[in-house]
Order: C-alpha cells, then structure tokens, then sequence
C-alpha cells in the first residue's frame, strides 16, 4: 500500500459543491483506505496498492458521485515528503508579511514555460518538472495578490490541468 494526495480542482466555487464527509465515503466507496480529507478545499488523502490507472478511477468515480467532472492533480506522500525537503523557498515560512504556495501540475510544465515575478507583489524562488512555487507579499492595503494576478493559467496551453495550494496545506499532508 502506499499513501497518495488527490488534490480537486475547481470544487466548492459556486454550485460546485463537494463536502468533505461525502468525498470521504466516494474515496471509501472506490475502495481506497485510511481516507482522510484535508480541510474543506478538495484535498484528500488515502491509501492505495496502486497508482496504475488510480487519477482515472478516481475521476470516474468523482464524476458519477457528484454529477460534474472533478479533474484532480495526484502526488504521492513520498513525493510531498521530497517537495518539502527541497526546501523550495529557501528557509523563507509564512508571515503576515508573506504567504507561500504552490501550483502543483498534472504533466510536467510545457517547456519553455517561465513566470516572471513582479517585484513587490511575488517572487518565483523554485520551478520543479511538476510544481511552481510562489512567495507572496503583503500589499500596503492588507491585501494579499489575488491568484488572477499571476495570469499563469492564461498562459498555459489550453487543457493544462493545474491546481494552487497553500503551502501549509502541503506542510499538514505530510504531517
């Protein structure tokens, strides 16, 4: 057996609901183990002997659960593990000066891709094959940049399945 992360993209905006006892009892059902939902943003983790065809049965079994396509990046526990060991922002943590996330792809990022950071509003301290990691700072308003800032999904060539997350949210995975 071993552990994995399914991380649901574009759930619970609008009337995309999916609740967090009800994606446990999906993954239970597909007949994954050790099921765990990682609070209330599409993140579950759970056990399975494995990963051969696991994104597509997942997918399946979303979609006839809830009635709407739920596309979903996967990682293992062992490549978390790995992520959070390569120390990708550089010893920088979490303050009320600066968030920290991370996109996380489902293929590797097309090459010749970049993210040019802006000065003020966010830094791009690591790119990895799969993942964009983003440190964000506090604007003069209290605000932090807005995901629709980065424009990074504008572009992507169309269908690149990617989904953002916290980094604490990646840190509580592992835990």
């Amino acid at each position: 057996m071993s552990r994995y992360a399914a991380f649901l993209r574009g759930v619970n905006l609008g009337k995309r609901t999916v609740k967090s006892a009800e994606l446990k009892a999906t993954f239970e059902t597909l007949g994954f183990t050790e099921v765990k939902t990682l609070l209330a943003s599409g993140n579950v983790l759970f056990d399975a002997r494995s990963e051969k065809g696991l994104k597509q049965k997942i997918e399946t079994g979303l979609e006839a659960a809830f009635g709407f396509p739920i596309p979903i990046v996967l990682r293992s526990l062992d490549e978390l593990r790995a992520m959070v060991a390569a120390d990708p922002f550089g010893g920088v943590e979490a303050s009320d000066a600066a968030n920290l996330h991370v996109m996380l792809f489902d293929q590797p990022i097309p090459a010749g891709f970049t993210q040019p950071a802006v000065p003020g509003d966010f830094d791009v301290p690591m790119m990895t094959e799969r993942e964009l990691f983003f440190l964000v700072y506090k604007k003069s308003d209290g605000t932090y940049l807005g995901r629709s800032s980065l424009d990074t999904e504008k572009r992507l060539p169309k269908g690149t399945l990617v989904t953002m997350r916290n980094w604490n949210t990646i840190l509580k995975a592992i835990a």
